[in-house]
């Protein structure tokens, strides 16, 4: 089994040691994922504006790993403040409503405290 790690171009992967997606056979792993433009290393300060960036981030990923939206079946949401969570919520119905991942919330600190929401996901891409 071929393993093919995926860039964003994000200056953490290199800084860090980590790729943004790993692909296994026909498993995707999308690690953690937050809201910064990778083109310009900005983020916004909303954490509604932050998750619709995730997901376009995460779903870059995905795409290049020859995987869809449709394929995650689990997501992780990390937010500093869970009080944060219900304004996500309509963006990731938006993205997830019809995938319908399995999912966890937890309420953790981040790397960087412009930060307020991580989400990673999990992706079998369909065979």
């Amino acid at each position: 089994m071929t393993r093919r790690l995926i860039s964003s171009g994000s200056t953490f992967e290199a800084q860090i040691g980590y790729s943004r997606a790993v692909v296994q056979g026909d498993w995707v792993f999308v690690s953690g994922t937050t809201g910064f433009d990778y083109a310009t290393m900005t983020i916004g300060d909303d954490v509604a504006i932050q998750c619709e960036q995730v997901m376009r981030n995460i779903d870059a990923a995905l795409k290049e790993a020859g995987a869809t939206m449709a394929d995650v079946v689990r997501v992780h949401y990390y937010l500093p403040d869970p009080q944060d969570f219900p304004a996500c919520w309509p963006i990731l119905q938006r993205w997830f409503g019809t995938v319908r991942p399995a999912a966890t919330m937890l309420a953790t600190g981040l790397a960087d405290p412009r930060m307020k929401i991580e989400i990673e996901v999990t992706a079998l891409k369909a065979s």
